[in-house]
């Protein structure tokens, strides 16, 4: 019963991932389950629902179709309003009860392809993980069926020189970014130091800026969905990439620093925050702060938190999926409502979304975070822009 959360909340799935990351590109996304999770995702975690059009539907799985099998069925359904609605691709994502019946979505895929003659994929996932596997598996995907892979592209960025550093930002969606400004803070900051954003992996940015990621000169991983293709854009055409976001005075001069150095060594560069190798635990001292959250974006603002405000004892608590060795020393990877009301009790500052207040007591200070791929619409009116000096003045407020 561990796993069991009674009081604090859990991240959206990864279902949701896969429909987030790839909402705006004119596809069809279908989630095969009874109902649930499709309301939890349109509802909660999706802000771009209300004003945005997307092909995001739910294959109404019913009782006997669970227990019986429903390949066929799911097949003409898919193909059906493939053949009506003309989208670009067609995307299946897993929940818990096609987990369960062992449902091979990779076939399915291939079947729907061949009948529909538009590309299909089929993601297995399975409602248990978090948005950053399904968001990854997405973006990946999505790049390994679509964008050019020649050798014409490969190196492109290199043997073409430009006056500016060309840019993707990876792992771009609402679960983290949310739709309060912090994309077009992130964009303009890179214009303001002579960048030129190529593409946003997959939020702001059509079908055919995605397909000229080749072009850039280095890669932002701004979230950890972005990682994996960084990874393979890496393979492919061999850009470099940078992790981290421009949260804070000292986390800015680090991000940039650490992008001119891909850009001029053509290397792909630590994490903003483990590039200081002063950072150490105060382990003598018996009241810690902590800040909760997704990895790359705690650990950015950890390090301008440590810097700029003297919060020397300061760790990131990460409950999504990662490595302790991203993390760093200062980091862990904890998933667990009991860890929380252990490890939160003991402080004497806690930076997170406000559902975990209810595991932090009366007399320690708690800063409200939230985050949309936690709390999802609940707090998003309270969602602060934090990329550059915002944070800065957001903290000083706090």
């Amino acid at each position: 019963m561990k796993q069991a959360s009674s009081i604090l909340s859990t991240y959206a799935s990864d279902v949701s991932g896969v429909c987030s990351a790839l909402y705006e590109l004119g596809g069809m996304s279908i989630m095969d389950d009874a109902s649930g999770c499709n309301s939890t995702y349109n509802t909660h975690d999706e802000p771009r629902w209300y004003s945005m059009p997307s092909m995001v539907y739910v294959s109404a799985l019913t009782e006997m179709q669970a227990v019986l099998g429903q390949d066929k069925y799911l097949e003409d359904e898919i193909c059906s309003a493939a053949k009506e609605l003309h989208p670009r691709f067609i995307a299946i994502a897993g929940t818990p009860i096609p987990m369960m019946m062992g449902t091979d979505f990779t076939g399915i895929a291939r079947v729907i392809e061949k009948r529909s003659g538009i590309p299909t994929m089929g993601f297995a996932t399975n409602g248990m993980r978090s948005y950053i596997v399904g968001s990854s598996m997405a973006l990946v995907e999505l790049a390994k069926r679509f964008c050019p892979q020649s050798e014409l592209e490969k190196n492109y960025a290199a043997k073409k020189k430009s006056k500016k550093t060309r840019v993707n930002l990876l792992g771009v969606t609402p679960l983290d970014f949310s739709v309060v400004g912090n994309v077009e803070k992130l964009k303009s900051l890179l214009e303001e130091n002579n960048c030129e954003v190529i593409s946003t992996w997959a939020m702001g940015s059509t079908f055919e800026d995605l397909m000229n990621s080749y072009k850039a000169d280095v890669n932002v991983v701004a979230s950890s969905c972005g990682l994996e293709l960084a990874k393979y854009f890496e393979g492919i055409y061999g850009t470099p990439y940078i992790t981290g976001i421009p949260s804070g005075n000292a986390a800015t001069k680090a991000f940039f620093d650490s992008l001119q150095k891909a850009f001029t060594t053509k290397k792909t560069q630590k994490p903003i925050w483990l590039q200081d190798k002063s950072v150490e635990l105060e382990k003598s001292v018996s009241k810690k702060q902590y800040i909760v959250g997704e990895a790359v974006w705690a650990s950015s603002m950890a390090l301008t938190l440590r810097k700029d405000f003297g919060l020397s004892n300061l760790e990131v608590l990460c409950p999504t999926e990662t490595t302790e060795e991203f993390l760093g020393i200062k980091g862990r990877i904890t998933f667990y409502e009991d860890d929380y009301f252990d490890l939160l009790k003991k402080a004497d500052l806690v930076i997170a979304d406000p559902i975990y207040k209810y595991a932090v007591p009366s007399t320690t200070k708690f800063i409200s975070l939230p985050h949309e791929g936690y709390s999802g619409r609940t707090y998003r009116k309270d969602i602060p822009v934090v990329m550059g000096d915002e944070f800065q003045q957001f903290y000083k407020i706090c």
